[in-house]
């Protein structure tokens, strides 16, 4: 795992100010400072070098408007220097700032030379620079998983990733491959992944003492999505790499929950396909009987992240966990809705909702709750099966959706549905365009809350 921090107490003093913090120090410095700031032309906002009287870096000031946006510091590492920082500010703004720098030194490099160093930052506090390291760690693995290109990154090679995190946590490691999913009733995942040459497999690992709350969470693992017969445009192909994104960020999460020791009975389970095209491929119009006994017919088989959820989301729920999360990239209707930086959720209960959303903006990862709407439920019906996959109607397709994955999760459970991009479309500080993990920091904080 990435260090990003660490808890030395050397290094040249980076200084993280808002505007009025500051006027109030600037007004302290030695005339050499302040002619220098004067010479440069600092007007008190964003980021100034100060030398020492020989030539080297003396100290960094950084001024931000919000230091306690976790992204505040993002763009440091990569303007600064290669050399090691020590972090001084406000005590109450030091994990957000220090996460900042963390998430900011990464870089995708599996396919290219490494271009430059990124410096370290220290922090006075070694168990805050573990804590951040999670979390960095974490994000950087949800970024990797997603900007990996599909030919490196198909079922068998999640399914490698996703059982080397588990035996790096000792945890218990198991898969159902191929036609052993019909064999053990998952026709749903079998279905979408039959037309590949890479077969599809259900992944599933334990982690934790069996006595403790059981928590699950259940990741769309689509390696990826070509539409199936129901083709997608070039433009609509082009990144769907990413759409298992919605298992990078189950990994990414469990291996907080891991490393922190959370006190959990962690179950992850992924359904990973690549939607391919072939002569067995499935077609619009097939029905097919899930793994509840419930009959499916396929209205769009560009709608098939909901299909191989409901197989993986049945096995969760008859596992009678505590708590049920799934992430998925699932639809465009909600990046029409929110946006392609805010991801919406769905849940059954509302104190658990609630919680997550305050939570949330805590720690500078907003999420925002939609509703399930249940009159919606009428537009799943069909003519010839028990339910259709999609509704047909250009409108409330996420509510559409999250209604269908409804179906796999008895009534009783407390349940969250995380409908993300996975994708930076634009650079910003802290996140460079490609694969990003959108409300992982949240989940952890709420279930440190809920069952630390």
């Amino acid at each position: 795992m990435t260090a990003y921090l660490n808890a030395d107490t050397q290094g040249v003093p980076l200084r993280v100010f808002c505007p009025q913090e500051f006027k109030l120090w600037s007004e302290q410095q030695a005339p050499n400072t302040v002619n220098w700031l004067r010479a440069t032309g600092y007007q008190g906002e964003g980021l100034a070098l100060i030398p020492a009287e020989n030539g080297e870096l003396s100290e960094v000031v950084f001024v931000t408007a919000d230091p306690a946006d976790f992204f505040a510091t993002g763009e440091l590492p990569v303007k600064l220097p290669a050399t090691q920082y020590r972090l001084h500010c406000d005590e109450q703004y030091r994990e957000a700032l220090a996460f900042g720098w963390a998430v900011g030194c990464y870089r995708f490099e599996r396919y290219r030379d490494a271009t430059s160093e990124r410096g370290v930052l220290a922090v006075a506090d070694e168990k805050l620079a573990d804590r951040i390291n999670i979390s960095a760690a974490a994000t950087a693995l949800v970024r990797d998983l997603v900007n990996t290109p599909a030919a490196d990154m198909m079922p068998v090679d999640l399914a490698a990733i996703a059982q080397r995190l588990c035996d790096q946590f000792a945890g218990e490691y198991s898969e159902i491959v191929g036609d052993q999913l019909l064999e053990q009733g998952y026709p749903m995942i079998h279905a979408v992944g039959r037309a590949s040459d890479h077969q599809p497999r259900l992944i599933d690992f334990n982690w934790g003492e069996p006595e403790y709350p059981k928590v699950t969470l259940v990741g769309k693992g689509v390696c990826f999505d070509s539409g199936g017969l129901d083709l997608k445009n070039r433009t609509g192909m082009r990144h769907m790499k990413k759409d298992m994104g919605g298992a990078a960020h189950v990994l990414g999460l469990a291996q907080m929950i891991m490393a922190s020791g959370l006190p959990v009975r962690l179950r992850v389970l992924i359904p990973a396909v690549e939607n391919a095209v072939s002569g067995n491929a499935l077609r619009p119009g097939d029905v097919i009987k899930t793994r509840s006994g419930k009959t499916v017919e396929i209205d769009n088989t560009d709608a098939e992240g909901r299909l191989i959820l409901g197989d993986a989301l049945l096995e969760a729920d008859t596992d009678d966990p505590d708590l049920l999360v799934d992430f998925a990239t699932l639809t465009g209707a909600m990046r029409v809705a929110l946006g392609t930086e805010l991801p919406g959720f769905f849940a059954t209960s509302e104190q658990s909702a609630s919680d997550l959303s305050t939570l949330a903006e805590d720690v500078s990862d907003p999420v925002w709750r939609m509703p399930l709407h249940q009159p919606y439920r009428s537009l799943l019906r069909s003519d010839v099966a028990d339910l259709a996959n999609t509704s047909g109607e250009a409108f409330g397709g996420a509510i559409i959706a999250a209604l269908y994955l409804q179906e796999f999760v008895s009534s009783e459970r407390d349940w969250m549905h995380f409908d993300v991009m996975a994708w930076n479309k634009r650079a910003l500080p802290g996140k460079p365009t490609g694969g990003e993990a959108f409300g992982i920091r949240a989940l952890f904080s709420y279930l440190e809350r809920r069952y630390r």
